[in-house]
This record gives structure tokens, sequence and C-alpha cells, in this order.
């Protein structure tokens, strides 16, 4: 009789996606809110910049970047020569796309003095319109770094815009995009948690609207959130994030409990990529991500400037 491992469809592909990768020197990046067995599967899981600086560091070639289209293109900035796939090319960003080139210089001409800090949750294209990028984490660092003198336009999320500017004291000319998902969380559903849970922490993302930011004991990205509940005391939280994190929040503290604050924050663009694409992808050579040079060369530079503050 066969064991129920070997007949687990899940441990068939999963040994099929390792052997594929080693036969191709790979390795598997997988973003904080994918499905559980992709992140399972992967040699590194974290944000979208700390796994492009994870797979530059690395002597593999290609990068499965199982993440959001964006993601895979600051894989390419930063692994010039490197091949980057995708597992599904519908993996697309909404709050990215809220923005284009054309929307920027646009926002440019009308405002020629002003810096333009570009989140990471953008394009290759729009980035190399920019003058520096941030992350969720460093966000108020970099903004913090450009003198008080200089206007400054923040893009694409008006919500991380607004924390920075409420953290910072700066007025912000904010582009008005914004993350779906994370505006699904709403403070009704905060005060309902904390109803249910009143001795867990509540723990948000900037990427939260600002009444909801207003009812959190912290707010930090992705990797602060895990960094938070790892260095608490506290053994139960309330997490105002994309879903997908809840699986390796509980994985890395098996003492701890952790409530979604909304099962409504499910990226269904982030669950787009499924092991049987990542197999697909590995055996096929697609959906491989390429960013054309002069746009990398320039986009480049914005990350630079932002690690060299940050």
């Amino acid at each position: 009789m066969a064991s129920k491992s070997s007949t687990n469809p899940e441990t068939s592909l999963a040994a099929k996606i390792l052997a594929r990768k080693r036969e191709l020197n790979a390795v598997i990046l997988a973003h904080n809110y994918q499905r559980a067995e992709v992140q399972d599967i992967a040699d590194f899981v974290g944000d979208s910049l700390g796994l492009s600086q994870q797979a530059a560091k690395t002597k593999a070639d290609p990068i499965l970047f199982c993440g959001v289209d964006f993601m895979a293109e600051t894989a390419a900035i930063l692994c010039p020569g490197k091949t980057v796939l995708i597992p599904d090319e519908n993996a697309g960003c909404p709050m990215a796309n809220m923005m284009t080139v054309r929307e920027l210089r646009e926002k440019k001409a009308e405002y020629p003095d002003a810096v333009v800090v570009t989140y990471v949750n953008s394009s290759a294209a729009v980035k190399a319109e920019s003058d520096i990028c941030c992350t969720s984490a460093n966000a108020v660092k970099v903004v913090e770094s450009i003198p008080r003198d200089k206007r400054i336009i923040f893009t694409p999320d008006q919500s991380l815009g607004d924390y920075v500017a409420s953290r910072t004291g700066r007025k912000l000319i904010l582009w008005p995009g914004y993350c779906p998902t994370h505006h699904r969380i709403l403070a009704d559903d905060i005060a309902k948690a904390k109803a249910a849970y009143p001795g867990a922490k509540v723990v948000v993302h900037p990427e939260c609207t600002s009444d909801v930011i207003a009812l959190a004991d912290h707010v930090a990205s992705t990797s602060g959130i895990l960094k938070y509940a790892r260095e608490s005391t506290v053994a139960e939280f309330i997490i105002g994030t994309e879903i997908g994190i809840l699986h390796r929040l509980k994985k890395e503290n098996p003492g701890k409990n952790f409530h979604p604050a909304s099962r409504l924050a499910d990226c269904p663009n982030m669950k787009l990529n499924t092991l049987e694409k990542m197999l697909w992808s590995l055996e096929d050579g697609a959906y491989r991500v390429t960013v054309p040079e002069d746009v990398r060369v320039r986009a480049l530079k914005t990350i630079e400037r932002m690690l060299a503050i940050a």
C-alpha cells in the first residue's frame, strides 16, 4: 500500500521542483505573502528588495521569483546577466499599475524643484524616472534625508506617504495610489478583533489606511512585523497585512497565536503562483522578466541612493 506522502500531489510536485532546481542551479525566492506551500519550498522567503539582494549574492542562475511582476523586475535590476523567471506572467501589482511614466513626468513638470521618492512597489520604468526609492521599512529615513527646503513627490502609495508624513512632519505631495488588499482592512475590523482578543497586540502594515494605523500598537513592514513578533514577550497578535504572512509567523513562533485583522486581506495576484506553475516555469524557462538596460541602469541608481542612506 502506498504511503500517504508518496500519493500527496503537493509532495510529488515539490520533489520535481527541487530536482529541476538542482539541475539548473536555480534559486527560488518567495515573498512573505505567497501560498504556504510556495514559501515552504523556497530557498529564501522575505520582502521584495531583501529577496533580490539575496539573489544577487548567490551564484545561482536562473532566479525563480514567486511574487508579483515589480519584484521580479527588481531582481532583474540588481542581478544583471541572470535569468529572472516568474511563474505566472499575470501576477501584477494593482498599486504599481496606478502610476505610469507619463503621469510621473507630468507631475514632475508641475513641481520641477521637487525630489521624487518612489516606493519599491512600482515598475522599473517609474523607478527610473524617480530620484530615490524607499521601502516601507526605510521610507521615514529616506524622507528625513532630504533637505527640509525641498518639496517631495511621494509615489505611488498615498497611505504609506501619509504615514511617513505623520512621522516626519513633512508635507508630501502624494500620488493617489493604494494597495487594494491593505485597504480592505477596516478600522471596524481592528475594533472587532481587539474585542475578541483583548490581550493581543495589534501590528499593521503602513500600507493600511490612517484610521487603521491609529488603532495599532505597532506599525511595520513585513520584515518588521516578523521581527516584532519574534522579539515580543506577548503571545497573541492581531496582524493587519496580507494574510499570507500568517504562515511564516506561525512557523517561526510556534508558542504564539496570530489572528488576521481581516480574512479579506488576501491578494489574488500574489496567490497566482502555484507549485504547478513553478515547475512549468523551471521546465520551460517561462516567464522571463527583463528590463531594458537604459531603464535598468537608471532604476538601479535610485535603489543605490536608498541603500546608501538606509
